[in-house]
């Protein structure tokens, strides 16, 4: 591994674990993380960010016709 990647960790979403740089495609993967910890975490970070971006988008959706022109 080289020295720039050392410490990057990914999580796989073809064999859904988490592994190091010489891993799957990019394509197939989420990251670079920190940690393998905060890897393992992955799917979760992206559906809490999805509903916090769906509850933006609705909120923003409600307020795109109230503005005064």
């Amino acid at each position: 591994m080289s020295d720039e990647h050392a410490g990057e960790y990914y999580y796989c979403l073809k064999h859904k674990t988490v592994e190091p740089y010489e891993g799957c495609k990019a394509k197939d993967r989420l990251g670079p993380y920190a940690s393998h910890a905060e890897a393992s975490l992955a799917l979760q970070k992206v559906q809490e960010n999805n509903e916090r971006w769906d509850k933006e988008d609705k909120a923003w959706e409600g307020d795109a016709g109230t503005e005064d022109r």
